[in-house]
């Protein structure tokens, strides 16, 4: 019988999305009358079409691959160097950051970047030569659960979280923003805009991360999948905005928020030539190589009608017609963040991120607030206690969904008791 990976065995509970569905499926069931009124401001995924750029070069890709001149098989596992040229310009160039295309490595999406990303690094509990990793709480499930899943972490722990790992308090004191831990980390789990919270680093607040990484030789993981999201031009988008980030980071990106690909499927990893890690004998050695490496073993790359969408958007037009995009889900992040403002609930994000993280009404948990809103408002939204032990205590709701369904959504709120 084929022994199973037993660190998979530790994982406390089902990703919390899948028992937000049950949830909802439940009370639909239940309530049929009221199955048509559930409006689903939980998960982060889009709704609008997908920009005409995209579409249009997608197409484009699909005639390609109808012509014998033109037809493309294999493909460049990190991409076809047009389109890694594309995003370099649009995304890092245009901004004065020295990435070069060779830096970037096309994938199917951050989401899975981020868990191949464990494939490079050693494994195990630091006491048995694996990392020590922190990671933000709250937190994107995907960073805690991948390092479990790889055998970086001890049992779950009672209240939530699991022994091994770092957790870094983000709280409404320090703005949902930690700062470096005290202790001894070799990798740290950073995502800015945050998700779940929206909270933004500044140019300072990012600063000082990478002056810490330096000095302590460690790698920063830095999640940018909501960068198109930030509002004010003094707010880093790019960890590479700060000097020496390229010897200390790598830096996840998709195209799922800004360009609406969450089912198409398309992003993007930077891993700078100058970023090292350590062997076991103490040589440093190039993760840029290591990346490059497992990419050539483990995937064939991603689709061409995908990488012309890709290298669309990344063109005059493609940038505009993100922007237009975003700015309709900035919108909607508007209204949502007054509704709740207005029924004197705390509130943050919401201004330079798709999310709004809303502090739950006095005496009520966060799975308690999710049945209430189900039950009086049918709203659906996301309880922080998904998002680690600093999440109980709030709730967050996606902007991602029609403007229509947003301001009813609004109303609902304000209509609450």
């Amino acid at each position: 019988m084929a022994l199973v990976n037993d660190n998979y065995l530790k994982l406390a509970a089902g990703y919390f999305f899948p028992e937000i569905s049950r949830r909802v499926t439940a009370f639909a069931e239940a309530n049929p009358s009221l199955a048509g009124r559930i409006i689903r401001c939980g998960v982060g995924d889009v709704t609008e079409p997908l920009p005409r750029v995209a579409i249009e070069a997608m197409h484009a890709g699909v005639d390609d691959l109808a012509r014998r001149e033109t037809f493309r098989g294999y493909g460049p596992a990190t991409g076809y160097p047009s389109v890694r040229e594309a995003i370099a310009r649009a995304d890092f160039g245009s901004r004065g950051i020295a990435i070069g295309a060779d830096e970037v490595f096309l994938s199917d999406g951050s989401k899975p970047d981020a868990s191949a990303f464990g494939e490079v690094l050693a494994s195990g509990m630091p006491g048995d030569g694996g990392n020590r990793i922190a990671v933000c709480d709250p937190v994107y499930p995907v960073y805690v659960d991948n390092n479990v899943m790889a055998g970086n972490t001890g049992p779950a722990l009672d209240g939530g979280g699991y022994a091994g790992l770092t957790y870094l308090p983000g709280t409404p004191e320090n703005g949902f923003v930690p700062e470096p831990p005290a202790e001894p980390v070799d990798v740290a789990f950073l995502c800015f805009p945050n998700t779940p919270t929206g909270a933004v680093a500044t140019r300072a607040q990012l600063g000082r991360w990478v002056e810490w990484a330096l000095r302590h030789d460690a790698l920063l993981c830095f999640d940018a999948a909501y960068e198109a999201y930030v509002r004010d031009p003094a707010i880093p988008r790019s960890v590479y905005e700060i000097p020496g980030a390229e010897r200390c980071a790598m830096e996840f990106r998709s195209f799922s928020k800004n360009g609406g690909f969450t089912g198409v499927r398309a992003g993007y990893t930077v891993v700078p030539k100058a970023l090292e890690g350590r062997a076991r004998d103490g040589r440093r050695v190039s993760l840029h190589q290591l990346w490059m490496r497992r990419w050539a073993t483990c995937s064939n790359g991603v689709s061409w009608p995908v990488q012309r969408a890709m290298e669309a958007l990344c063109g005059p037009e493609g940038q505009a017609q993100m922007r237009a995009l975003v700015d309709f889900y900035m919108g909607n992040a508007a209204i949502l963040r007054e509704a709740c403002a207005a029924r004197g609930l705390r509130v943050w994000g919401g201004a330079h991120a798709p999310y709004v993280w809303v502090a739950c009404p006095a005496g009520l948990g966060s799975w308690e607030t999710f049945d209430l809103l189900l039950s009086k408002a049918q709203l659906v939204v996301t309880p922080g206690a998904g998002f680690g032990r600093m999440g109980e205590g709030f709730f967050r709701i996606s902007a991602f969904n029609s403007r229509e369904n947003v301001v009813e959504a609004g109303k609902r709120l304000a209509a609450l008791g």
